[in-house]
């Protein structure tokens, strides 16, 4: 059972990762606190983590029967979140920042907005449409009660990811100062092919669970 845990804390921890990408936010994050001083981009990544954290452990609890209440299968569900991760790890390969986390014209409002860590940096460049269904997808056969570990593995992952991508954040002027943008190319493009391997998995777990004649597990 260790190592089934070990490896399952392992994929969890780099999907969330991975889909977050806090180099990706660290980018965004730069260009709408470009003229804020030192305290108040601090304020604003905290803040913005806190809101991202707030809802990724929402969705990692709920995200299940929110889709039941909708009459949603999970293996839809997970289907369609591959397809969707596999569309973000496609934009981030082209080392471009994926419009299912933040599109041009909400980057553009948020030169104005009185509240940017919530928007757009918390929703949804943090906790966006990717990462709320890699943690529900993640979540799917791991109920509150009858599978605490797995769940806590889940919500320790969402914890940690938001932990390093606030550590990120707050170290804008050092990172940025290190990695340029050809480094910053080379490490978007490796996590997009993962990101694109983790989508597939997804895809192939979707399908197995609609249809598992496939894969002749059906009783």
């Amino acid at each position: 059972m260790a190592p089934d845990l070990i490896s399952f804390s392992l994929f969890a921890l780099s999907s969330i990762l991975i889909v977050v990408n806090p180099l990706g936010a660290l980018l965004v994050y730069n260009s709408i606190t470009e003229f804020m001083d030192s305290k108040d981009k601090r304020k604003v990544a905290a803040y913005g983590c806190r809101i991202a954290g707030a809802v990724l452990i929402f969705f990692t609890l709920f995200g299940s029967s929110l889709l039941s209440l909708f009459g949603i299968t999970i293996s839809a569900f997970t289907v369609a979140g591959g397809v969707l991760l596999f569309g973000i790890g496609m934009e981030m390969v082209y080392a471009r920042t994926s419009r299912a986390k933040v599109t041009a014209t909400e980057k553009y409002e948020s030169i104005d907005a009185e509240d940017i860590s919530s928007m757009p940096l918390a929703f949804p460049m943090i906790s966006g449409p990717g990462t709320i269904t890699t943690v529900i997808v993640l979540s799917q056969d791991t109920p509150i009660f009858s599978e605490p570990v797995e769940l806590g593995i889940i919500l320790g992952s969402v914890i940690v990811t938001i932990l390093i991508t606030y550590i990120v954040l707050i170290s804008s002027e050092q990172i940025t100062k290190r990695i340029g943008q050809r480094e910053y190319r080379v490490v978007n493009r490796l996590m997009g092919i993962m990101l694109m391997a983790i989508a597939v998995q997804f895809i192939i777990n979707g399908i197995s669970q609609a249809f598992p004649m496939l894969t002749g597990s059906a009783t």
